[in-house]
């Protein structure tokens, strides 16, 4: 009975844990947008399905892994869109899994001809549980050596150690052909997360994300009477955010030579200490492929965080790689050379 008790200790403090942490992240900011803001949602001007996988920590059993999934679409004649996100989320020693879908809508306003505004909404199912698999107790192993058995626990348990709740975020947009700057506010009813009955409201999640796009001279891709100009720029970007007790800051630069995407940022709020530690976490580093068609257009991206924590980097850091789809789907063509869109990176 003690180990049941001692287990559901554990629970309560990796439960707790998680609560007052941040939400899992995405080191490519703009290759998950329905993730960032629900108001990124239709943000091409076309249809687009994407993925997200993200390995933190590999090296070590407390490593987290995070899957995403998403489509969105825009309604050109409605000047709306829609979008669905789908999310995974478990964590390694403890056997922690999250899993979340999406559904987001967000409506774009042309305040002048120079700048745009859209406002987006997310309403998600959510369902947490732990994986028993992961863990592990005492009559597992041998009481002389302590070497581990491989043999099932004779403990009973709980088996229904799992919570289901709805979440509302809302977040916005305002950008020029140049520039852009999002506010997204994540968990607003704040709901109670608790797997084993308790009160554990999930805190509010804000994040404030933003650039600049510097245009330089483009360049020519292919020959003849198919050559066309590729984009050559450099863009400044930013995010803040703030869950709990917990604040993070990312701030870098993307250089895009068309077809490829370069990008390196520092992760950390260095001028706030949690818990007595200058709060150091990363340096990312980004390689993106750019593939545009005629009307569709494909992108991949792989990053590397290095992690210059007091974890340091015996924490294998974390890889992330995203697949990026975007294609016409009841518009015959791409949006029009004049519309306004959001310049943000592709990663």
């Amino acid at each position: 009975m003690y180990r049941i008790l001692l287990l559901l200790c554990v629970l309560m403090l990796l439960i707790d844990s998680r609560v007052t942490a941040q939400d899992p992240q995405f080191s490519q900011l703009y290759a998950a947008p329905l993730y960032l803001n629900p108001a990124m949602a239709g943000s091409t001007g076309q249809a687009r399905a994407g993925i997200n996988y993200r390995n933190q920590w590999p090296a070590i059993d407390a490593n987290f892994t995070t899957m995403s999934a998403y489509f969105d679409y825009f309604i050109e004649d409605k000047k709306s869109a829609v979008g669905v996100i789908l999310t995974r989320d478990r964590e390694g020693l403890a056997g922690l899994r999250s899993l979340s879908i999406g559904l987001q809508y967000a409506y774009e306003l042309k305040i002048n001809k120079n700048l745009g505004f859209r406002p987006g909404v997310q309403v998600a199912l959510f369902n947490r549980d732990v994986n028993f698999d992961k863990l592990t107790f005492g009559d597992q192993f041998d009481p002389a050596t302590g070497q581990f058995l491989d043999q099932p626990t004779a403990e009973t348990f709980r088996t229904n150690f799992s919570k289901t709740f709805v979440d509302l975020s809302f977040g916005g947009v305002f950008f020029t052909r140049s520039a852009w700057l999002g506010i997204s506010a994540w968990h607003l009813t704040q709901p109670n997360q608790s797997i084993i009955d308790e009160q554990s409201p999930l805190p509010r999640k804000y994040s404030i994300h933003g650039g600049f796009k510097f245009y330089l001279k483009p360049g020519v891709v292919g020959t003849g009477v198919y050559s066309r100009k590729s984009e050559r720029s450099i863009a400044p970007a930013i995010q803040y955010r703030h869950q709990g007790k917990f604040d993070q800051m990312d701030i870098g630069l993307y250089f895009t030579a068309e077809p490829i995407v370069l990008g390196t940022w520092y992760r950390g709020v260095p001028f706030k200490n949690l818990d007595k530690f200058v709060n150091n976490e990363s340096i990312v580093f980004l390689l993106g492929f750019v593939q545009l068609g005629a009307k569709d257009a494909i992108n991949i991206g792989y990053s590397f965080d290095y992690t210059i924590s007091k974890l340091g980097p015996g924490s294998g850091g974390a890889h992330e790689f995203s697949l990026v789809y975007t294609w016409p789907m009841r518009n015959p063509r791409k949006p029009p050379a004049d519309k306004l869109m959001i310049p943000c990176p592709d990663f």
